[in-house]
């Protein structure tokens, strides 16, 4: 069976990502693909890093000890992973073997809460070109905060509000190429495009998503989002024009989908990254907890 539309229809991969004895996944709150085709799942539980190759061979898995409860995460050119670890209210920058290189944020220091300083239950990361890291601390705050590539914070913006440039729970976060940033404004169902200084430029509303959670953009501008509470994920096109869509379907006014191991299928959506090839990976939360790949046919 494909999924989806147009030039991005897709067939799910039965069984994906087998994990071995005493391995088991809890919430799968993040996906990210690396620069030789490494997929890393990043859930809840023990051990909370699970790597596999591109094929679902399991390789190996780590972070007990240091990272507490997995949300948001992103891979740089460097295949440096940026780890949103919300129990610590901090991002821990790793190597690919789990070696910590370094933290952003005051980790285990909260902010107050709604302060919109830095974090407070922090969801998203995302590293540009340029190097700069921007968090989306959106569950205790309604802000956007900026790092230096070695660290150092730099600002931070938005608040409280529906407005342009204010946010109700910023939760998935990238960085175009041409440095844009874009805020997956999840609770005011859109997306907010803003300057690398925090000056708004755009959104796409409830017209083309609703309650985006995380996003990935390809090479090529396409934009892949996660819609938590709508059970599917879209492909939109650099402009926002729609692309392809899946998912949805019985139980998402209950919050669930009927089914909730249905291949193809999902149930809260959450994590999403491309591989070189352009097979799609998909996380799932709550009653979901797994990945799923899909393959461009």
């Amino acid at each position: 069976m494909a999924f989806g539309q147009g030039r991005y229809r897709y067939e799910v991969v039965d069984g994906w990502g087998a994990l071995p004895d005493g391995v088991q996944f809890s919430e799968v709150a993040a996906v990210a693909v690396d620069s030789q085709d490494r997929v890393y799942a990043y859930h809840r539980g023990s051990n909370p890093v699970v790597a596999f190759d591109r094929g679902g061979r399991y390789l190996e898995s780590w972070g007990d000890g240091f990272l507490k409860e997995a949300h948001g995460m992103c891979i740089d050119a460097d295949d440096n992973l940026f780890l949103v670890d919300r129990g610590s209210h901090s991002i821990e920058k790793c190597r690919p073997d789990g070696t910590r290189v370094a933290t952003f944020g005051p980790r285990d220091n909260p902010a107050p809460a709604f302060s919109n300083q830095p974090c407070n239950l922090p969801q998203g990361v995302a590293v540009a070109p340029s190097g700069a890291v921007y968090v989306a601390d959106g569950k205790n705050n309604n802000a956007i905060h900026k790092y230096a590539a070695d660290g150092a914070y730099l600002f931070s913006w938005g608040r409280q509000g529906d407005k342009a440039g204010e946010f109700n729970e910023p939760h998935g976060i990238w960085v175009l190429a041409n440095e844009v940033v874009v805020v997956a404004d999840r609770g005011n169902d859109r997306m907010q495009f803003f300057s690398p200084d925090g000056t708004y430029l755009k959104q796409w509303g409830v017209e083309v998503i609703h309650h985006p959670d995380h996003i990935y953009v390809d090479r090529d501008g396409v934009f892949y989002v996660t819609e938590i509470d709508y059970h599917r994920v879209s492909v939109l096109s650099p402009d926002g024009e729609l692309l392809s869509r899946w998912g949805g379907g019985p139980g998402v006014q209950e919050g669930r989908l009927a089914g909730v191991k249905t291949p193809g299928l999902f149930n809260s959506p959450h994590g999403i990254w491309c591989d070189s090839q352009g097979s799609l990976y998909v996380s799932e939360v709550r009653d979901g907890r797994r990945v799923q790949k899909f393959v461009r046919v």
